[in-house]
């Protein structure tokens, strides 16, 4: 399967180089050069809307800042080429950082609104900025020279083929990596990923500034390509543009983004010719209807299912047959056919036809792609932690208020060493309060936490989950688009220390760590006995399995402390066995764990100590038979006489 992704590639990068030696017409070179070139802007963009789940409408802003290094550099200093490239690309980064900085701190519409004033500013800064732009009038440019020579037409389109390629190649390994695994985290949960080590904000800023590198290359590109640039070019509707071809071609994919720019180029040509528009639509018609029987006949779609894109694409092609003209219907057939797309197939063309096809999208991480086999030898991929009998956490009068309500009121726990501590309550009587204001979610009102003889209160759930304390959650709070192997990799994030030119050019730290890495998630998926679906996305596993891939995943972390919040809610009596006898193990290797739970025989038969809370406060604490019998937590929590 490998070899024959490879060998596809290699035969479509050969059909781009050979495109102008059959094609001799400059137009047709243009275009597709032009396709190219917006498939770079899009590989960038993907990585902030497919992959961390963020709407910018600033992309068409950072692509116009990438124009004008290039251009403004030519026209003022006559720089060449290996200068205007990387500065276009190095500026533009600063540039996307500069925007992120504070517009990740909202999100949703808010940040749309942001990046969308910012691409708005920079169009009127290019216009105004005449001394430096020459404002309206634009910039005018040659081809570029290499290496004392003068690139023609043909030339620079195999310059922007080779970097075309290059952007893929790039882009494909950071997505493949830990960088990747992080950004798609930031979609799946960010309070996981924050729970997991990975700073959601820091993120989030990282993937806006390489989107925004590689915007900047695409717009130094657009400039020699057009020969000339101007404010009017780089406006709203370039960036929705953008947005959308992301959308339509397919996030998360590569072939999306060429696919996505391919449509963005060429069909606002395709409806100034009505002769080629009917020729590309019953093209169209076919290829849907054909692909819609297969995907029937293998039981991967229904007919209810695949009737409107197939009515919908066979209604355009009669469309255009009716039509004596595209001259008055070209915006309202452009508008439909968007939103068609975007509606009826929300994950993408290229989506639609992989799951019609049931073609299985190539590993989107290089962990995937790891013979076990071949990886180191770890024996249960978990580290004896030094067991003791200190203490390891102290809560002293932790009041947690939300307005009027005190969800914690002055609750003390201390928490000893190698130790399982249950923490028991009605619903409602703060535990998981409790667990939120430990990780951090919540900043405490007032009171001290100390972990480890630090103090944990302010610090940010990153940067606690570092220190030694991992969570689970009472809602499972997995990345359900990624595989079990990739969830407890993002455990691993803080085992790696390769950075972007690292991941880039695959250089041996890099290839170490992700081996070492991959060797000890595939360890702790059969310390938890899911190794058999290691491949297996998370939302396809059963609800039990899911639980237990939680456990793994915050062990990934390497943990002094693990908090278990309700890990045996929803699981049949098996499952319950089989978890008493991960959680037992766990405390085995040295690990300390705060149990909240309502099966009182499970939190009975293991834990050393068990608090209650009741309305946010302790009502109790000691040994769990000692607890069972106090009348307090009878009346409140047990509902029974004491036994």
């Amino acid at each position: 399967m490998k070899r024959n992704h490879l060998l596809l590639a290699i035969v479509g990068v050969a059909a781009l180089l050979l495109f102008p030696v059959g094609i001799h017409n400059p137009y047709y070179i243009h275009l597709l050069e032009t396709i190219m070139i917006y498939a770079i802007v899009l590989f960038g963009l993907d990585i902030v809307v497919g992959y961390t789940g963020q709407v910018s409408l600033g992309h068409a802003g950072l692509f116009g800042i990438g124009a004008y290094t290039a251009g403004v550099l030519v026209f003022k200093l006559a720089a060449p080429l290996w200068i205007t490239l990387p500065a276009a690309v190095l500026i533009t980064a600063g540039f996307g950082a500069l925007l992120a900085l504070p517009a990740l701190r909202v999100s949703g519409p808010y940040l749309a609104m942001v990046t969308l004033a910012f691409g708005t500013i920079i169009q009127i800064l290019i216009n105004e900025m005449s001394f430096l732009t020459e404002g309206p009038l634009g910039i005018k440019l040659e081809k570029p020279s290499l290496f004392g020579h003068k690139l023609d037409d043909r030339e620079f389109y195999w310059l922007v083929v080779v970097l075309m390629v290059l952007a893929l190649v790039v882009v494909h390994r950071i997505l493949r990596s830990h960088l990747g695994r992080a950004f798609e985290a930031l979609r799946g949960s960010p309070v996981a990923s924050d729970c997991m080590g990975v700073s959601v904000y820091r993120y989030k800023v990282y993937a806006f500034v390489i989107s925004a590198g590689f915007a900047g290359l695409a717009g130094s590109l657009y400039a020699y390509s057009e020969q000339y640039i101007s404010p009017n070019s780089y406006n709203f509707e370039l960036t929705v543009l953008f947005l959308l071809a992301v959308i339509m071609g397919g996030r998360k994919s590569r072939i999306g983004s060429l696919v996505g720019a391919a449509i963005i180029v060429l069909l606002p040509k395709l409806l100034d010719d009505i002769e080629m528009f009917r020729y590309v639509s019953v093209g169209l018609a076919l290829l849907v209807a054909l692909t819609a029987v297969i995907g029937i006949q293998k039981g991967r779609a229904t007919w209810q299912q695949m009737a409107i894109p197939v009515v919908g694409s066979v209604a355009l092609a009669a469309l255009s047959f009716w039509l004596k003209t595209m001259t008055d219907w070209r915006l309202s057939i452009f508008g439909v056919i968007m939103l068609f797309v975007v509606y009826y197939l929300q994950d993408g063309i290229v989506g639609f036809v992989r799951n019609a096809l049931n073609l299985k999208s190539r590993p989107t991480d290089d962990a995937e792609n790891e013979d076990p086999s071949h990886l180191p030898s770890v024996s249960d991929g978990m580290s004896v932690t030094q067991a003791g009998t200190g203490e390891l956490l102290n809560a002293n009068g932790v009041l947690m208020q939300f307005g009027g309500l005190k969800a914690l009121n002055n609750v003390d726990l201390s928490i000893r060493r190698g130790t399982i501590h249950g923490l028991i309550g009605p619903n409602g009587s703060g535990k998981s309060t409790m667990m939120n204001v430990l990780t951090g979610i919540y900043v405490p009102t007032a009171g001290t936490i100390l972990f480890a003889g630090k103090s944990v209160v302010g610090r940010s759930s990153s940067d606690i989950a570092l220190s030694g304390i991992a969570r689970t959650f009472q809602n499972v709070q997995l990345f359900g688009e990624m595989t079990a192997l990739q969830n407890v990799m993002v455990g691993l994030h803080h085992t790696f220390d390769s950075n972007l030119v690292d991941v880039s050019l695959h250089l041996p730290r890099y290839k170490r760590e992700n081996l070492q890495a991959t060797a000890r998630g595939m360890a702790l998926l059969r310390f938890v006995g899911l190794a058999p679906l290691a491949h297996e996305e998370a939302r396809n596993l059963p609800y039990g399995k899911q639980r237990v891939l939680e456990i793994a995943r915050a062990l990934a972390l390497d943990p002094q402390l693990l908090l278990l919040d309700e890990p045996a809610a929803g699981l049949t009596a098996p499952d319950i066995k089989e978890l008493i006898s991960i959680i037992r193990k766990i405390r085995e290797h040295g690990v300390t764990v705060i149990l909240i739970e309502h099966h009182m025989d499970v939190v009975m038969s293991m834990c050393d100590t068990v608090t209650v809370l009741d309305f946010g406060q302790k009502i109790a604490e000691g040994e769990p038979a000692k607890v069972q019998a106090d009348e307090k937590v009878i009346e409140a929590y047990l509902g029974g006489t004491a036994t």
